[in-house]
């Protein structure tokens, strides 16, 4: 077996699926772990899939990272429109009337830029908030990758106010260690403001996470606000589309 062409032997690997390759392959013998340990049959799978890897990752070959992240790469929120009343969701604060999930546009609001959102979590009179913690390693994500690959951590929101009234809306995102220490955060400099009277549109929040340093094992995405107006009722910030991914 040992006398099989090794670039032969990375071509017909190529085309086996990735978990059987680490879990089984790179059992056989000695040749075939060497393969699976190395760059080129990974580079051919990404290849394949037609998966891009960054300049940084080509130049420290890390081609089985980049095929495995992309793989991967999803939010990692779930239920993050509405579509599952509020499922996933730990409710943190209710004030006022509490939560709401109305359909898009509701009262005095403006379509979604995505035609394929068609939910959004509305929020009352006094401060309402929600939050969801992913586990990374229950999600397929290994500690090494964690710790000294450091893939970058995306995260997305999307807010809006009805066109009748004001609102205040908050977002605050941690990386948190094994223990749930905060090893890093997000958070705007205080609630972002909307007037009474706005546009109605959706407005988009982001921001990446890199280079934060390694023990990071869960993400904590919390977000939530309420009206200015203190209206009885559902007039306050609007949330809709969170998502946090794991990216090469």
């Amino acid at each position: 077996m040992e006398s099989f062409p090794d670039p032969l032997l990375t071509r017909t690997l190529s085309l086996v699926p990735a978990e059987d390759l680490v879990v089984v392959c790179r059992l056989v013998c000695h040749q075939w772990k060497d393969v699976v340990d190395g760059d080129a049959v990974w580079e051919m799978k990404c290849q394949q899939e037609g998966f891009q890897a960054s300049d940084s990752e080509v130049e420290a070959g890390n081609w089985k990272t980049c095929y495995f992240l992309n793989k991967r790469k999803r939010n990692l929120l779930k239920n993050p429109c509405g579509e599952e009343e509020f499922e996933f969701w730990t409710i943190e604060d209710e004030g006022g009337d509490g939560w709401k999930i109305e359909d898009v546009p509701g009262d005095n609001g403006v379509e979604f830029p995505s035609a394929g959102v068609q939910k959004y979590f509305a929020t009352s009179f006094e401060n309402c908030s929600k939050s969801q913690t992913i586990d990374l390693l229950a999600e397929g994500f290994w500690e090494e990758l964690m710790d000294n690959i450091q893939p970058k951590i995306v995260v997305e929101d999307w807010y809006a106010a009805r066109t009748d009234a004001g609102c205040l809306y908050e977002l605050c995102v941690q990386l948190l260690g094994e223990n749930h220490d905060v090893l890093a955060e997000f958070r705007p400099d205080g609630p972002i403001t909307i007037e009474q009277f706005s546009d109605g549109n959706w407005n988009k929040i982001s921001h990446t996470f890199s280079g934060y340093g390694p023990g990071v094992r869960f993400v904590r995405f919390q977000h939530g606000g309420q009206d200015s107006l203190y209206w009885k009722g559902w007039f306050g910030v609007r949330v809709t589309n969170s998502s946090v991914t794991i990216e090469p």
